[in-house]
């Protein structure tokens, strides 16, 4: 089942009734909405003067819910998300504590390997040269000692925005930047839901180590996944609008992120669900059942034609 995003972009009252989200709005002419607690996978509030209950949180974190908030730029900047997120989640965070070097370094190893090759596929579908990538992908040594995943990404930025007079890849640089920040954040906080629900912690990475980061493996697992945003900001940028503030019109179309298709062990399958399938297949790395993760491979995405 494809759990739907909301997006409140206006100051609203959030409370529960008989298992459904109750929507209020301060405007005497808007009705009361209600959505059912059930169907949601996440919700993003980004107006300040929105007040929600904690009856709606603790019905919507029970949900697995994923409750994200946004800052001043409204750019998502918080997760809420259950402490137990599997009922097998202690033994499971046991194995992936004890993860040996050697594991962890060939879990990185198939992870940058997996992202450079998506990253060629996608350069290919926009007839661009791809050559350098394609051998990168298997050039990647245990551990990724070489940096290959650097190297490629900016090889891979510079082709793939050409067209965009002194684009860069950097948080804080020009558009279509802000987009890119903006799709990864969701795409982060979808990888974050779907590893606690496979009962790990997001905080422990194979690769990304930083004592400030709470989201370390999050970051590790999405690398592959970072190419169906790209996709979806290069298609936002070749219809030509506005792209140098972040509209409604653009955050509604960043949020499509968890529902779009992607191609995973040979069948399509929307993002949130291909992104469990990959959580649950890291935890067989970690339980020693299986050696590899599996990750999508690009193809033209249905939901972009």
């Amino acid at each position: 089942m494809i759990k739907r995003t909301l997006f409140f972009g206006n100051p609203a009252y959030l409370s529960t009734c008989n298992e459904q989200l109750v929507v209020t709005f301060p405007e005497e002419d808007k009705k009361e909405a209600t959505i059912p607690i059930e169907d949601l996978g996440y919700v993003v509030l980004e107006d300040p003067q929105i007040t929600i209950t904690n009856g709606l949180m603790m019905k919507l974190v029970q949900n697995k819910t994923a409750i994200i908030t946004c800052d001043k730029q409204h750019l998502p900047c918080s997760l809420l998300q259950p402490l137990v997120g599997h009922t097998e989640q202690t033994e499971r965070m046991r194995h992936q504590l004890n993860a040996s070097l050697p594991l962890k370094k060939n879990l990185w190893q198939q992870t940058v390997s997996a992202k450079i090759y998506n990253q060629s596929l996608h350069l290919e579908s926009r007839g661009k040269n791809a050559k350098k990538l394609k051998r990168w992908s298997t050039d990647v040594k245990s551990g990724d000692t070489g940096n290959l995943e650097a190297v490629a990404a900016a090889h891979y930025f510079q082709n793939l925005f050409s067209e965009v007079f002194g684009f860069s890849r950097n948080q804080k640089g020009i558009a279509p930047n802000n987009l890119l920040n903006y799709g990864y954040a969701i795409l982060r906080a979808v990888v974050a839901r779907a590893l606690v629900s496979s009962g790990m912690l997001p905080s422990v990475g194979i690769f990304h180590r930083n004592k400030y980061n709470a989201f370390c493996l999050a970051d590790d697992i999405m690398e592959p996944y970072r190419i169906y945003v790209d996709a979806l900001v290069y298609e936002i940028v070749e219809t030509g609008c506005s792209i140098e503030e972040l509209s409604k019109t653009l955050k509604a179309e960043l949020l499509r992120i968890p529902a779009l298709d992607v191609y995973i062990d040979g069948k399509w399958s929307p993002l949130m669900n291909a992104v469990s399938r990959t959580t649950s297949s890291l935890y067989d790395c970690f339980l020693g059942t299986n050696r590899k993760i599996l990750y999508p491979e690009y193809t033209v995405n249905r939901s972009l034609e």
